[in-house]
């Protein structure tokens, strides 16, 4: 009998690229003109995987946000694992943001991954979750590479990273 083969699905920010993001945007906030004699700060919880934005007004939140996402940007952490949340007006008009990172798929998510992948139509192939990831298993590897193809077309609001795979 023939072993089947086999890939996981996953998502998830690499923490130390994010520390790396974060210390440059600091880097960069102590150096920019416009944050000169301000109180803006950014901070990251590696245990939580948030990331908390400071700042004295509305306008420098927006300009510390852009230089947030470009440094993580360029530091190759997928944007579509941001939750970006809402500002919160503290008192003298100071302005603070969380951004949480979304580590591993959620269950909601990881059953329309799994539906998107039945309703496709491909021959043999299982798709189980195990905690907040996927294994997508199959007999066939030209059906495990269709797979992968219909799901990098699809839109599920994370960044689906694709490995693990045996053959």
């Amino acid at each position: 009998m023939a072993s089947n083969a086999s890939f996981d699905i996953s998502t998830g920010a690499d923490l130390q690229e994010v520390d790396n993001a974060v210390n440059q945007a600091t880097k960069e906030v102590l150096g920019r003109y416009d944050f000169k004699g301000t109180h803006c700060t950014v901070e990251f919880d590696r245990d939580a995987a948030t990331i908390a934005l400071h700042a004295d007004d509305e306008f420098r939140m927006e300009a510390l946000l852009d230089i947030v996402q470009g440094r993580l940007i360029k530091r190759g952490v997928p944007v579509k694992n941001l939750k970006i949340g809402d500002p919160i007006v503290s008192a003298a008009s100071s302005v603070r943001r969380v951004i949480t990172l979304t580590q591993g798929i959620p269950a909601e998510t990881a059953k329309k991954i799994q539906r998107a992948i039945k309703d496709g139509g491909f021959r043999k192939v299982q798709a189980t979750i195990q905690g907040e990831e996927l294994r997508v298993s199959s007999p066939s590897r030209d059906e495990l590479q269709r797979v992968m193809a219909c799901l990098r077309g699809q839109d599920f609001d994370v960044e689906l990273a694709f490995g693990n795979y045996r053959g």
